[in-house]
């Protein structure tokens, strides 16, 4: 049944027009689109070339986890400053996959001593690559030829995942959602010499202000952070001094509403991106806060999402989403978006039930796991 199943995939995939059907886009016709889903990674066989419509569907409905060489448990993720490389940290493999577009390459970082839980990654002005490794309670730092350059931690941390750099001001960001029971809710900073010089959020709490296992992080242009409250539902901004400004969200299943949200990034026009791994969505937020569009959703099918975490969005407003169950990248492109663009028209669906609409794109079902 599996073979006369793929077999008549296969079939269908050879019709031209067919081609046609991995063109998902955000908003639905006949609103003018905004998100375009683009393509997968997951290994050296994703690069120098754009895989069929068959392939894509082999893998979606494969259900093996992959081997080394294969993403296995994609978590954190960044880009380079020109596009061309994806860092991946994996998880499960102790391995960052670099995804070299220009050289059609695949490299291991760690290969030769794995890293222990790998999860936030991040890049400086010169490309060296910070890990955060959850195991060892600790950050790798990797130069361009892959070496490990330096290491550093501090005591205080418990449980790192996310982390970001604020190049301008010289900070390392790194998130501590430690565990249930400690107070330890916090996001450390570091210099570029890997000292701690302080901390953001006032512990474990509902607050403002407070945090509760936050894991994923992000800065903009004016040194302002971006921190993913996981479980409270929300992300906080807070200014360059820790100040805690204001929230983006809040639990529920409306519209721009969270369950488990995640990765953070912004686009070029300063919009907010948050990975929902609950929803197994992306939402989209403009500055102010309102709440723009969302895309994804569960589901196998290529530019479907299973509980999504980490998120980069590089110069061109190409969006990188590791689809954590799905052991892939999933990539889109901002498209007909101009500066002036700061709403997108919603869907009479969503306008009328923002519960139903989302529950239909991304699944009413919630990973239970912690962050």
């Amino acid at each position: 049944m599996v073979c006369g199943l793929l077999a008549a995939m296969a079939g269908c995939a050879t019709v031209a027009d067919k081609s046609k059907l991995i063109e998902l886009m955000w908003p639905e016709p006949p609103l003018a689109p905004r998100i375009k889903f683009v393509r997968t990674l997951a290994s050296e066989r994703d690069l120098g070339r754009q895989q069929t419509f068959t392939e894509l569907l082999l893998d979606a409905v494969a259900g093996k986890k992959p081997q080394v060489g294969h993403l296995s448990e994609p978590v954190g993720i960044a880009v380079s400053d020109d596009g061309q490389r994806i860092y991946v940290s994996d998880y499960g493999q102790g391995l960052v996959y670099r995804f070299d577009l220009e050289r059609n390459k695949v490299t291991l970082l760690g290969n030769d001593r794995p890293l222990v839980r790998p999860f936030g990654v991040a890049l400086d002005a010169d490309e060296n690559l910070y890990v955060v490794e959850q195991g060892t309670k600790r950050i790798a730092v990797f130069d361009r030829s892959g070496k490990v350059a330096k290491v550093f931690s501090d005591p205080s941390l418990e449980r790192p995942t996310g982390i970001a750099i604020d190049r301008g001001r010289g900070r390392i960001y790194v998130a501590d959602p430690a565990s249930k029971d400690s107070p330890e809710h916090t996001v450390k900073v570091f210099d570029l010499n890997g000292i701690l010089v302080g901390k953001v959020g006032k512990n474990k709490g509902v607050c403002e202000g407070c945090l509760y296992f936050p894991t994923y992080l992000t800065v903009n242009r004016e040194g302002k952070l971006y921190v993913t409250n996981t479980m409270n539902a929300r992300v906080d901004l807070f200014d360059p001094d820790g100040k805690f400004l204001r929230r983006f969200g809040e639990r529920g299943t409306d519209f721009g509403m969270f369950d488990r949200p995640k990765g953070v990034a912004l686009d070029t026009f300063g919009n907010l991106y948050v990975v929902d791994s609950g929803w197994s969505n992306v939402q989209i937020f403009n500055e102010k806060g309102d709440i723009l569009l969302f895309f994804g959703g569960r589901g196998t099918y290529p530019g479907l999402l299973k509980n999504p975490g980490g998120i980069a969005i590089d110069a061109k407003n190409r969006i990188y989403v590791t689809d954590h169950l799905n052991y892939r990248v999933s990539v889109y492109e901002l498209v007909n978006t101009a500066a002036g663009d700061n709403f997108v028209e919603m869907p009479s669906a969503v306008k009328k039930g923002g519960e139903t609409a989302l529950k239909s794109v991304g699944s009413a079902l919630v990973h239970k796991e912690n962050p």
